[in-house]
């Protein structure tokens, strides 16, 4: 660890309690189910949703502040049953700063089928390269389910996972894009659901999918602008 942490705590604390908002915006979560995490960076500790607690009375206080191997160092609630999942994976996986789990319906009726979504969507191929896949059943409370996420992503270029029999969990260099992850693999699995309903998707090409997420991941959006010259 290097300097105190307690700036990037308070920030994280705001921020984490604000992107909850986005999973019921987006409908991905019901009653008090889901949870944002987000790793601080410099520091092994990260700060999660509290168990249990309606997301209407989510707020920057609550939030709780853990260690790496899940337990709490600060708040007074205790924290999401699925912390030691999270923990597992900021201690395996450097480069995420962000873990988000839902059980988003379309995206949680494919994991239920322990079926990975297969890329037909120019959509899907931008933001996962590829089929989002189905990770390993795994009970909730303990590090196997972080552990099947990690297995399942490594070397994998999708931030999303299906857990079979059980939900949603992505991953991103910040909190902010696990949730735009999420938010994502839910209108794939729903649009992927929809065209199967209608019948057989048309399949994409690899270097089409290869393409179309380079551009997307290098190319598409903003960039920063080159200094001007002296």
């Amino acid at each position: 660890m290097s300097g105190d942490p307690t700036a990037l705590v308070t920030e994280l604390r705001a921020s984490v309690a604000r992107l909850h908002g986005e999973l019921t915006r987006y409908g991905l979560v019901a009653w008090t189910a889901g949870n944002v995490s987000a790793r601080v960076p410099g520091h092994d500790l990260m700060v999660i949703k509290p168990s249990g607690v309606d997301y209407d009375d989510l707020s920057a206080e609550n939030m709780v502040l853990c260690d790496l191997d899940g337990v709490p160092v600060e708040g007074e609630l205790s924290p999401s049953s699925d912390t030691a999942a999270h923990a597992y994976v900021y201690r395996a996986m450097p480069e995420v700063g962000g873990v988000v789990h839902t059980h988003s319906t379309y995206a949680t009726a494919w994991a239920a089928r322990g079926e990975s979504i297969p890329c037909h969507l120019t959509a899907q191929a931008d933001e996962f390269g590829g089929e989002i896949p189905v990770g390993p059943f795994a009970l909730i409370g303990g590090d196997d389910i972080g552990k099947g996420i990690v297995s399942t992503l490594t070397g994998h270029r999708s931030p999303a996972v299906l857990m079979r029999n059980h939900g949603v969990f992505t991953i991103g260099s910040n909190a902010r894009a696990a949730v735009k992850a999420a938010v994502m693999c839910e209108d794939v699995a729903r649009t992927a659901h929809l065209a199967r309903a209608l019948g057989q998707p048309v399949p994409m090409a690899q270097a089409d999918i290869d393409a179309l997420y380079d551009r997307y991941q290098n190319v598409y959006g903003q960039r920063p602008s080159p200094p001007a010259s002296s």
